[in-house]
């Protein structure tokens, strides 16, 4: 692991995404609540927020961080049968929560392919990236779209 000791804390962010593609009739049972798992949302959300927390564990080399805020929002977009997922971490801390924020969306999706794994096994997941961080000795980042 890098040593940070020497390091000042300051304020970071990091903002990652994802996108599940799956049948429409897949999205609408999820957006309507008759999916026989329960709201594959919510279980995705805690799920998200899990990992980000976890991610020390599950990543090698990684710093435990106590983060201060983990938010994970999904969306349904229904014109082209994908949910699109988005993690928020942040930390007052000496190291970046990039890592944290990818493991969150990454989970997130994982956890609603498994819940819908029964009714649709060809989903994909895909675009998982960092797209804003804020903070730290790089500074600003944002992604193209």
């Amino acid at each position: 692991m890098v040593d940070v000791s020497d390091k000042a804390e300051t304020v970071r962010e990091a903002r990652a995404e994802a996108y599940v593609n799956m049948e429409a009739k897949t999205l609408e049972l999820i957006v309507s609540g008759q999916h026989h798992k329960g709201d594959v949302f919510a279980t995705a959300r805690i799920a998200g927020i899990q990992a980000a927390k976890r991610t020390w564990d599950l990543i090698p080399l990684c710093h435990p961080l106590m983060l201060t805020k983990i938010e994970v929002t999904l969306e349904a977009l229904l014109q082209t049968s994908q949910v699109r997922i988005e993690a928020l971490c942040k930390i007052n801390g000496k190291t970046g929560v990039e890592m944290e924020a990818m493991t969150a969306v990454s989970v997130a999706a994982l956890t609603l392919y498994d819940m819908c794994k029964s009714i649709q096994k060809n989903m994909v997941i895909c675009q998982v990236r960092l797209f804003e961080k804020i903070g730290g000795k790089s500074g600003y980042f944002k992604a193209k779209e």
